[in-house]
């Protein structure tokens, strides 16, 4: 006999659910700096275009794909049609290997924000301390099962009572510390060179490197080809509108991203003026670089502080619903009961994310195909399964 499944109360709840999904580290840590790194206005363009076509049509297809077969991706590929089983187990995979160093990270954004609220900001501007505090061994620890715990309590209390209630609250609150935080970073003198480079396309940067950093970008930050919009369709009720609900979740998802790097990239170039390295920094433009422009700021230790409440926020939310789509593939498949998945993918979260965490330091000489374990995690899910993911979800539609 089939278990009841858990809904979402309305299409309200859904979209806040699937846009707290779509918005994290993805918008707010990873956008910023790639749409720095190649050449803002055209990245932009290009993010945009792959957003409202190829993203578009992928999100209605996978979140229909959860409602019609009311399964987490484990089992909903298999629904469909048998020969497409092993695509769903490929599908879980990818949060599988997500889940652990995405905590590991909200553990790094939860050390920034407790440290920005302690005033110290003018200690994490300097050079060596984003390195050092990363390469230690008890407190990237100590905070990334922090961040984890958090994580699953969340998915303990269930769809309504957790997912639902923590996103109606967080995703408005994240809204209006982003647009706070974009404006006060445009009043700032050297501003406007930043607000150029972010929105003038200018094609002679545009590159292969540039679209296919878009694209993977694409998936990252909407929840993609990871079985997330497969698992929240599945408590999609039959009335709500799919098309509707993905063109307001692409909006908020796209509006925060935009934001995101309207408030990085103009600080960047008012604070460095704008040089190739400071823009280049990649992922450390966040831990590295702005804690230089907070420290130059008057209150600028209030200002990071409520950057990385905005920050944690979203990495929350997000990390969420990876989790979601890994217990909801092991509930659907062995029957386990909510509680006793979240259990278990806590405990293999805390397992890995402990070694990823340890990567940057006791165990930096280990390397997988030339990369340290956190990066090689990274490297497999978003470079590796997710264009196949999402590739192979499209033809599914055709069988």
């Amino acid at each position: 006999m089939e278990k009841n499944r858990s809904n979402f109360t309305g299409s309200i709840g859904f979209i806040f659910a699937a846009a707290s999904s779509a918005v994290g580290l993805g918008n707010l840590w990873r956008f910023p700096y790639l749409a720095a790194k190649y050449g803002g206005g055209i990245f932009l363009l290009a993010y945009l275009i792959l957003a409202v076509t190829f993203g578009f049509a992928l999100m209605v297809t996978e979140i229909a794909i959860g409602r019609k077969t009311r399964l987490s991706p484990m089992e909903a590929f298999g629904s469909l049609n048998k020969k497409w089983k092993w695509l769903g187990k490929l599908t879980t995979l990818v949060p599988v290997l997500i889940l652990p160093y995405y905590c590991v990270i909200g553990g790094w954004v939860t050390k920034y924000g407790a440290v920005m609220l302690s005033g110290a900001v003018s200690e994490s501007a300097n050079d060596s301390y984003f390195p050092s505090f990363i390469s230690s061994t008890v407190s990237p620890l100590v905070f990334f099962l922090i961040f984890a715990l958090l994580v699953a309590i969340i998915i303990f209390l269930g769809v309504n009572k957790g997912i639902e209630k923590f996103s109606k609250l967080l995703m408005p609150l994240l809204l209006v510390l982003t647009i706070g935080l974009t404006v006060f970073v445009l009043t700032r003198k050297g501003a406007g060179a930043g607000v150029a480079y972010y929105l003038k396309p200018d094609f002679a940067n545009l590159s292969i490197k540039t679209i296919l950093a878009a694209l993977g970008q694409l998936f990252f930050s909407m929840s993609l080809a990871m079985g997330i919009m497969i698992t929240y369709g599945s408590y999609v009720r039959k009335e709500d509108n799919i098309e509707k609900s993905v063109r307001q979740i692409e909006m908020f998802d796209t509006l925060i991203a935009f934001l995101a790097g309207l408030m990085i990239v103009p600080a960047v170039f008012a604070y460095s003026g704008g040089d190739a390295d400071a823009l280049g920094k990649g992922p450390s433009l966040m831990f590295v670089t702005l804690p230089k422009v907070f420290n130059e700021m008057p209150f600028g230790s209030v200002v990071g502080a409520l950057f990385f409440i905005l920050v944690f926020f979203a990495a929350l939310t997000s990390a969420v619903s990876v989790m979601e789509a890994i217990v909801a593939g092991i509930d659907d498949k062995y029957k386990t009961g909510r509680k006793k998945a979240t259990v278990i993918v806590f405990l293999y979260a805390v397992a890995i994310g402990v070694l990823c965490s340890l990567g940057f330091g006791v165990l930096s000489n280990i390397t997988i195909i030339g990369f340290g374990i956190l990066d090689f995690l990274d490297f497999m899910s978003n470079s590796v399964l997710m264009p196949i993911v999402g590739m192979l979800t499209c033809i599914v539609i055709g069988f």
